[in-house]
């Protein structure tokens, strides 16, 4: 049994609703002994988050634990690092010891530095796995968004599990046109419609679906989501040694048998 703590990245474009579904995640029952690491930058900070609620206990300075059972971390300094100083702070009992971690991007946020960092830092591979990425699209802007920024369209790209947000707000057609797009360009991940930030914390948290032993691995979702941002605007990704080549490595707990690789083989040999 993997023992080590699954780890949800929610990420998703300016003003897609992650401060909205962060609100309602944060109170809600089932993600109680749940620690979460948010962005401090912009109208996502703990400061707005917390502002309207009470039951709450300051426990370090850049660390809440909610009436809900919840750790709330604001990002201070590198990824890792924040993740580290969780680790180790659970560890010596110093904060409560949460079973799950929930780590929430920038707007602007390129996933696959983020996913690389997951996978491969000392301390972090050994006590952390990743469970799965979750995306918020926005239903209004979406399509315009994954057209024109290249951020939007790899974290579509890259997704395990989509969130189309603020769909009251948009008409049946308009909703279907965004899901047909989604499911083109990430048929691999399950799409939920949701409104004012409410769905199932059972539905994002703890579903493994980045699991080597249940199912084969996924690197041709990363390497779909580098080539695609590649012909669309926006910043390139770093580190890129040709238009068409770029690199990464994933680091896995276990070997891949040939029936888990075989598939991602033969998607590259294909493209």
């Amino acid at each position: 049994m993997d023992k080590r703590i699954p780890v949800t990245l929610l990420t998703g474009f300016l003003g897609s609703g992650k401060t909205t579904l962060l609100n309602k995640l944060l109170r809600h029952e089932g993600m109680k002994d749940t620690a979460v690491i948010i962005n401090e930058i912009g109208k996502a900070g703990l400061d707005h988050i917390l502002s309207r609620h009470v039951d709450d206990t300051y426990i370090a300075d850049n660390t809440v634990l909610l009436g809900s059972g919840c750790l709330c971390c604001t990002l201070r300094e590198e990824l890792a690092d924040t993740m580290r100083d969780l680790f180790f702070r659970r560890e010596l009992e110093v904060i409560p010891k949460f079973t799950r971690l929930v780590i929430e991007t920038t707007g602007l946020a390129d996933p696959g530095p983020i996913l690389a960092s997951l996978l491969n830092q000392p301390i972090i591979g050994p006590n952390f796995r990743l469970d799965a990425v979750v995306v918020t699209v926005d239903a209004e802007y979406g399509l315009r968004q994954i057209e024109q920024h290249a951020e939007a369209n790899k974290q579509a790209a890259i997704a395990d599990v989509l969130l189309l947000t603020k769909v009251d707000l948009v008409s049946q057609t308009q909703l279907d046109s965004l899901a047909d797009v989604l499911q083109a360009l990430n048929s691999g991940a399950t799409q939920h419609r949701i409104s004012q930030g409410e769905i199932d914390p059972q539905a994002i948290i703890n579903v493994g679906l980045f699991d080597p032993h249940t199912q084969q691995a996924q690197p041709q979702r990363w390497l779909r989501a580098t080539s695609r941002a590649h012909s669309t605007r926006g910043t390139l990704p770093q580190k890129v040694h040709d238009d068409a080549i770029v690199n990464f490595t994933i680091t896995l707990p276990t070997a891949l048998t040939w029936t888990q690789i075989e598939p991602a083989l033969k998607w590259l040999c294909a493209t």
